[in-house]
């Protein structure tokens, strides 16, 4: 069957305001040629054609130097399932580079074993992923099994749900968790139902808690740029938790569906067009991430 092929990354730009020296970009997938790494034979789409894994990466440090981001986290693309291995390239080379730092998370089943789990941790990857909107290898049953082994070895919970769908029903079963979780993308609400919303007012009381984190990503497949319907959305989050909030690009756009493919520049811009002063940006662009990806 075929599929849909990926957009070739837009260039990068330099932005209004750069990040800070320091800065993370939270939130990155990286690929690789259709015939450089297996792909998932679950995935909806296929990479961008005509680009190798070295073209992803130079593209990628490009938006890194134009944005004044020197550490990332490169989060395990579900095109390549629970195989692991362009992610765990990319942090290693990302490392290799003078002056960055990177951090993976990764993918694996319900049935990990402790050696799955430790071999997360000698390359570097800091967490795993659940998706628990669409599905996937990784069940949150799988999750709340496997949370004590994670803990021991350091290892977060990175989840995306939608918080008008979900979070009611699941804030006391996160908040008990033994380790941290970060929610994706502002926690995917439906922003027409606006930021009053019980789910989202859950995930607000959620990051007081201190074991729960929250990406400020994924605007583009909420609203159309300059991303102005998300501005009330980000700023009670980061009014909630300023020092649990995190920013990441989500490069390079990966199964967009009806979203139209964004400006990593203009992503930015709108973090800073909603972040209160200088101070807090450097809390969520550079302390914070710190903090929990332990740079």
């Amino acid at each position: 069957m075929t599929l849909p092929q990926g957009l070739v990354p837009r260039p990068s730009r330099t932005p209004t305001k750069r990040a800070p020296n320091g800065a993370c970009d939270a939130h990155i997938h990286m690929l690789a040629g259709l015939t450089e790494a297996p792909l998932w034979d679950g995935r909806v789409e296929d990479p961008a054609p005509n680009l190798r894994y070295a073209d992803f990466l130079a593209a990628y440090i490009k938006q890194m130097q134009d944005l004044g981001i020197s550490r990332t986290v490169v989060v395990q693309s579900i095109l390549y399932g629970t195989d692991n291995s362009v992610t765990v390239r990319a942090v290693t080379d990302l490392n290799a580079q003078e002056g960055f730092a990177a951090r993976g998370i990764g993918l694996v089943t319900d049935q990990a074993t402790d050696a799955d789990l430790d071999r997360l941790v000698e390359q570097n990857l800091v967490g795993v992923r659940l998706n628990y909107v669409h599905g996937g290898v990784l069940s949150w049953a799988g999750v709340q099994a496997m949370a004590p082994r994670l803990a021991t070895r350091g290892l977060h919970v990175q989840m995306l749900i939608n918080t008008h769908r979900h979070m009611v029903e699941l804030a006391q079963q996160i908040a008990a968790l033994p380790v941290p979780v970060v929610l994706d993308h502002i926690g995917w609400p439906d922003l027409a139902l606006g930021p009053d919303e019980r789910g989202f007012q859950a995930l607000l009381r959620l990051l007081k808690t201190g074991n729960v984190w929250v990406k400020l990503s994924g605007l583009y497949r909420l609203c159309p740029p300059p991303y102005g319907a998300a501005d009330a959305f980000v700023s009670a989050l980061i009014a909630a938790a300023p020092t649990r909030c995190l920013w990441g690009s989500d490069w390079p756009y990966i199964m967009l569906a009806d979203a139209e493919q964004p400006d990593s520049a203009t992503l930015l811009e709108a973090l800073a067009r909603v972040c209160p002063n200088d101070e807090t940006w450097h809390q969520i662009l550079v302390d914070n991430p710190a903090e929990l990806y332990r740079f």
